[in-house]
């Protein structure tokens, strides 16, 4: 998994930081459903059920990604809007959509 940093990441919070409470409930949930599916196989359990459950993960996770791309447009983007104006390099703006761009096309493969 690749991840992206920011160089000045200690020292700022990221856009979910006000969500983050809700975000990991939200993510322990899906662990629970994940868990949840792997007894069912284990219980040999019927196929259509336990892919009725694993749509209501994907649906999880999908939730929880955009969440994390609305916060990281309201928050980085605009941040890094508000730099680019500040600055006069509209490639600190450029950068943050590029990145949130490729992060949808990541998620809609």
């Amino acid at each position: 998994m690749e991840t992206t940093q920011n160089p000045d990441a200690q020292a700022q919070h990221h856009g979910y930081h006000a969500d983050k409470s809700a975000l990991e409930r939200r993510l322990k949930r899906i662990e629970g459903q994940v868990r949840g599916v792997a007894k069912m196989v284990d219980d040999d359990k019927y196929c259509i059920d336990i892919l009725t459950q694993i749509s209501a993960i994907n649906a999880a996770l999908h939730k929880v990604s955009v969440q994390l791309i609305d916060d990281h447009i309201g928050h980085c983007v605009v941040d890094a809007a508000k730099t680019s104006l500040q600055s006069g390099d509209p490639s600190v703006v450029q950068d943050k959509i590029a990145e949130a761009t490729a992060a949808i096309s990541r998620l809609v493969r």
